[in-house]
């Protein structure tokens, strides 16, 4: 009775909210992070991180709830006698868990989360004492294995180098994952200005206001009036909403090299489909591994799968001797997060 889905979404009775709730408003919402499929606009009233709700601001503008509470990492608050606190997820700037205890019972939501250090938000922590763990499932599949970040990052780099005359369209989700491969660019010693579309300058400058320092980054506008424009960004890196490669903003560009930053270019097929010369295979999400490792660190009395591949994973549980169930909650199906 504590947590149970409906068709808006994960409902908990006795506290009168919902997690994450994805059809139509409703009248308290708690929101795990930033991206689309979780975050709403509309609802009466919204908890969630100052950083979420900043986020959120940004996207749907002031008035995007009534009224707003941000809450920090490890605060408690009561909603009606239920005590809820949020813990990191590590998916994106200010993405949390939400701990859920009511009556000795307690129950986290992951929300969208992975395990791999992430310089641009704070690493995921698994919280103790999980009675009922409801887990994301976005990669849980045993192909999905995703190589280590930092060698998909020198793939990019040793290409740049290799092909000088070509611009290296780099597709990335304006939230999160812009702001990482950015940053873990200038990790990786790359420090010449990074040219991106239109579509990410607002995020960007929302993480650079929360302490995340980019270096520098250009628009990259082509005005066609003017001779051979386009030649300076050849040997550059331009980085966009995938979307925006397919159009003629993106067929502007001088010899363009097309790459992508998913977990999804792990499957080959769909990197072909999209065009993609050089898949990169980073991902804001678990893979199968860090998937299992989280359920068997939290060690929960109970396992709950959502917005994934959710029947692989109950199945690996139910071998395992552990309780699961699927939620098969829907509306979780935004690609910005993957």
């Amino acid at each position: 009775m504590l947590l149970h889905p409906t068709p808006k979404g994960l409902y908990c009775p006795p506290g009168d909210f919902y997690i994450d709730p994805v059809r139509g408003a409703v009248d308290r919402a708690v929101v795990t992070h930033g991206h689309a499929d979780h975050a709403r606009a509309g609802h009466g009233a919204v908890l969630a991180t100052p950083e979420t709700l900043a986020i959120m601001e940004a996207r749907y503008g002031e008035e995007f709830t009534t009224s707003r509470q941000p809450i920090e990492y490890g605060e408690t608050i009561e909603i009606n006698g239920v005590t809820v606190w949020m813990s990191p997820a590590g998916h994106v700037l200010g993405s949390a868990q939400v701990v859920v205890e009511w009556k000795g019972l307690r129950m986290v939501c992951t929300g969208d989360y992975k395990r791999r250090r992430d310089p641009t938000c704070r690493q995921f922590e698994p919280v103790p004492g999980t009675h009922v763990f409801i887990s994301e499932a976005t990669f849980g599949l045993p192909v999905f294995r995703h190589p280590d970040t930092d060698g998909e990052i020198r793939k990019l780099l040793d290409s740049v180098a290799m092909f000088p005359e070509r611009t290296h369209l780099v597709g990335v989700y304006a939230l999160g994952k812009a702001q990482r491969v950015i940053k873990l660019l200038r990790e990786a010693g790359y420090h010449e200005t990074l040219y991106i579309h239109g579509a990410l300058e607002k995020l960007c400058q929302l993480y650079e206001d929360h302490g995340v320092a980019l270096g520098p980054l250009e628009t990259a506008t082509l005005e066609t009036s003017e001779r051979g424009a386009h030649e300076r960004f050849r040997g550059k890196i331009v980085l966009g909403p995938p979307s925006s490669f397919h159009d003629k903003w993106g067929r502007r560009f001088p010899d363009p090299l097309p790459c992508f930053a998913s977990g999804w270019m792990s499957v080959r097929q769909r990197a072909k489909q999209s065009g993609v010369e050089l898949p990169l295979i980073i991902s804001d999400h678990a893979d199968w591994d860090e998937l299992t490792d989280t359920v068997r660190e939290v060690d929960p009395k109970e396992l709950w799968i959502t917005h994934g591949r959710e029947d692989a994973l109950v199945r690996w549980a139910e071998l395992k001797g552990r309780k699961a169930r699927p939620l098969r909650l829907v509306g979780y199906e935004d690609k910005s997060a993957d």
